[in-house]
């Protein structure tokens, strides 16, 4: 379906710095390298950022179900997930960096599980509203644990809503960075997740933030944490995903992890431990299904609008439309935008999917109050 967008909306003042290099290719930012600069204006949307559909490989739609309760002992399931606690904490600022465009910039701290996670918290330079700014809670996607630096990639994208009036909140997932405790395998634990759903209740905490106002983004293994955290809290107001990890378990071990067997290997791992346990998802799909988000998604927690190049070696496009399809199925609020020939990062439409981002936050999230 076509969003009908109005054209003012479109032609508000969207206004950020573009500076930064695209995520995987960024240069390291260091404290003294954002000045205060004037904010760029965005040019118009081309027409390869419009919600067209075009040929993709046929997937079968996974049934909307609902997870059964004596999944909730197990970890990885959504029933677990929504059984737990989320309390979070105050924000702890561990340091001021230079500010960006029209914002200002710290690295902070909140707990998780009991460990102390960072992330970078930006607030905005305009006068606060009086129920507080509108909150983008930002889901990066994978970068080897031992590389990862708050400060580097992303940039733009989080200028990008910093920008616009949003606090962004991007975690350091437990293991990045300085956060405390151990990386794990996302797709196997649910550590990252529980981080941010942690995150989440953190930012309704924060005194400038509006709690009522709180949107996600995420990007990569960033979409498959919000995708599992919007079904999990009915709070979060709106999703953004760029070239998610989005399918459902089955979809994963068949076109992503080589076979439904896949588990089954020389080199033991948490796959091989489960499937020894639960069998493959062909022959207990009750399990597996309990574990996706994808059976989920009549329980989404607000509308949510997708972006995927064609291109993308990494992650397959196909999940992106199959999820549109599954949340269409399940009665629920979807945008696709699909970007021919363009990659994981969307590099060459990076700018106008940047714009479709912001707007869809100020139609679900900003609009609601202030």
């Amino acid at each position: 379906m076509q969003p009908k967008y109005p054209i003012a909306l479109l032609l508000i003042a969207l206004l950020f710095s573009l500076t930064a290099c695209f995520s995987g290719t960024e240069t390291p930012l260091t404290t003294t390298d954002i000045e205060p600069t004037a904010p760029a204006e965005l040019p118009p949307l081309p027409d390869t950022a419009q919600n067209t559909v075009i040929e993709a490989p046929v997937i079968p739609v996974a049934p909307v179900v609902s997870g059964p309760s004596e999944m909730a002992s197990i970890p990885l399931s959504i029933d677990y997930l929504r059984s737990r606690s989320y309390e979070g904490s105050d924000f702890v600022v561990e340091q001021t960096l230079s500010p960006g465009s029209n914002y200002n910039r710290y690295i902070v701290s909140y707990l998780s599980d009991g460990l102390k996670i960072f992330a970078l918290l930006t607030i905005p330079w305009e006068e606060k509203p009086a129920s507080g700014y509108p909150v983008v809670i930002f889901n990066h996607g994978y970068i080897p644990p031992d590389q990862y630096r708050t400060t580097e990639r992303y940039l733009a994208y989080t200028d990008a809503f910093a920008s616009n009036g949003y606090i962004v909140v991007k975690s350091d997932y437990r293991g990045h960075g300085s956060s405390e405790g151990s990386s794990t395998s996302i797709y196997g634990d649910p550590g990252y997740v529980v981080d941010v759903l942690n995150a989440f209740a953190s930012a309704k905490r924060y005194p400038d933030a509006d709690p009522n106002r709180i949107g996600m983004w995420g990007h990569s293994m960033g979409g498959y944490i919000t995708l599992r955290a919007m079904v999990v809290n009915p709070e979060i107001k709106a999703g953004v995903i760029w070239a998610g990890v989005v399918a459902s378990y089955e979809e994963l071990f068949n076109s992503w992890w080589g076979g439904s067997r896949s588990g089954n290997s020389n080199r033991p791992n948490w796959r091989t431990d489960m499937v020894a346990q639960y069998g493959t998802p062909g022959e207990n799909p009750a399990y597996w299904n309990a574990l996706s988000a994808n059976a989920y998604l009549a329980d989404l927690s607000g509308p949510i609008q997708l972006h995927h190049g064609t291109g993308d070696t990494t992650v397959p496009y196909s999940y992106s439309v199959l999820l549109d399809e599954q949340i269409r199925a399940a009665g629920r609020s979807t945008e696709l935008f699909l970007y021919p020939n363009d990659d994981h990062n969307i590099a060459t439409n990076r700018d106008n999917a940047l714009v479709l981002s912001v707007v869809f936050f100020n139609e679900h999230v900003k609009s609601l109050g202030g």
